[in-house]
């Protein structure tokens, strides 16, 4: 039994590690951004957090796709269907292009009004249009990047997908800097710079993720419902969670807006420095979504729940360990990012925060994978709309607009949110009804 564990842990320190590097590569790019125009003042940060929450709530719209992706070609993987795999792959590729095109299409013609509705000052719209406008032009470079890695991870293989992101990020970090400040010869453009050098970056990871998995997909001469309504079956919950999700993220940073410019431009930063924490989580997710669905897939469910374990108590202690980071050292980081001293002053109070929420966030993470990776993704829609909409969100009504308390009662709503879901997460794992769900038939 202890061989078997040991080999377990390796498997998923194998594939968690590569996804650990592959999203902080990711939040790198955004994390990066907010870094760079950081030297342009509090309304440039909080004009990039605005743009970034704006790209991050259109692909959230998509985000089904590229969950379904992992787990149905896990499934498959691990039943060792490999003409299946083929094509699955191929329509997740043309989903991803429907999807995406129409995207950018929406995201174009309503990036002002939402900007409004959620209350963002004049002066912050009129930095962040000219930078939303360009991310939305670039967006569907985004969803092929997340869908194609997707793909690739639900075959065992996290370390292709890690290889183009880190292109990526070189790329990017190469480019961003002379075209925010004008600096080298190039253009002067501002926070707009930025993201131009992310959409030449994440086009150029496209074209290597494509050329990368151009022997597994393959042609099917018709279309495969079985595989499309398998895609539906996971990804639609997915879909519904994500976007309850944001519909309250959204809701919440308007409260958070109250606050002020200021305010927000703390919580911006707070969150691109406590986004490091999600490295190991998202990629103990990753590993456990891929691992538990090669299981089931290959009917070894005992396996399966070794696996979560496992998964579980390592990615709990990489991100307590971040936790004990944020609370004690929050001054130094938040200097990393800005000189404002406004800014680091209650970005300090974020970080302590959020660094009491590293255990029940790094559970909560890890059991969603495991759940993913078995499919049961309608119950993870609901633990999170419980959590945000039945927890957060009037907690932190009452606290702000309701009694003006102050900004920290609005954040520490947090913390009773991802607990709730915590425990949602864990009755519903040990209850073990996610054994009778079938993605794959």
């Amino acid at each position: 039994m202890a061989s078997r564990i040991a080999q377990i842990r390796k498997s998923v320190l194998t594939l968690a590690l590569p996804v650990t590097v592959t999203t902080l590569l990711q939040r790198t790019e955004g994390i990066a951004a907010v870094f760079l125009v950081g030297g342009l003042g509090a309304t440039s940060i909080a004009a990039v957090g605005l743009g970034q929450l704006l790209a991050f709530i259109a692909t959230t719209l998509v985000s089904g796709l590229s969950v379904g992706a992992n787990v149905l070609i896990a499934q498959l993987w691990g039943a060792r269907r490999t003409k299946d795999v083929g094509e699955a792959a191929t329509h997740l590729v043309g989903l991803s292009a429907i999807v995406s095109g129409s995207l950018m299409v929406l995201g174009l013609s309503l990036n002002r009004t939402i900007m409004e509705l959620l209350g963002a000052e004049h002066d912050v719209i009129a930095l962040a249009l000219p930078y939303s406008n360009f991310i939305f032009l670039v967006i569907p470079c985004t969803i092929f990047l997340q869908v194609l890695s997707s793909i690739i991870q639900g075959t065992g293989d996290t370390k292709t997908p890690m290889y183009a992101l880190i292109a990526v990020i070189v790329l990017y970090l190469t480019m961003a800097y002379p075209l925010i400040y004008g600096a080298w010869g190039a253009p002067g453009l501002g926070i707009t710079g930025a993201a131009v050098a992310a959409g030449l970056a994440e086009g150029t990871g496209v074209v290597y993720l494509l050329w990368s998995c151009r022997r597994l997909l393959k042609k099917s001469l018709h279309i495969r419902r079985d595989l499309l309504r398998s895609t539906w079956q996971i990804g639609a919950s997915v879909s519904g969670e994500r976007i309850f999700q944001q519909a309250g993220i959204i809701l919440y940073i308007k409260i958070v807006l109250l606050y002020g410019t200021v305010t927000y431009a703390a919580h911006q930063v707070g969150l691109s420095i406590e986004s490091l924490s999600f490295l190991p989580g998202y990629g103990f997710a990753i590993a456990a979504a891929t691992m538990v669905g090669q299981s089931i897939g290959a009917g070894k469910y005992v396996r399966a729940k070794l696996e979560n374990w496992e998964a579980n108590r390592l990615a709990g202690i990489a991100m307590a360990s971040m936790g004990v980071l944020f609370f004690f050292f929050p001054y130094i980081l938040l200097r990393i990012f800005t000189n404002d001293e406004a800014v680091v002053e209650l970005g300090t109070v974020f970080l302590r925060i959020v660094a009491i929420l590293q255990v029940p966030l790094s559970l909560t993470m890890v059991l969603a994978g495991s759940l993913r990776g078995a499919g049961d993704t309608r119950f993870i829609m609901v633990a999170t709309t419980v959590g945000m909409w039945g927890v957060r969100l009037p907690l932190a009504a009452i606290a702000g607009p309701w009694l003006a308390l102050d900004v920290l009662f609005v954040w520490g709503a947090m913390i009773a949110d991802w607990t709730v879901r915590m425990g949602l997460l864990l009755w519903r794992y040990r209850s073990e009804r996610w054994k009778a769900i079938q993605v794959i038939r």
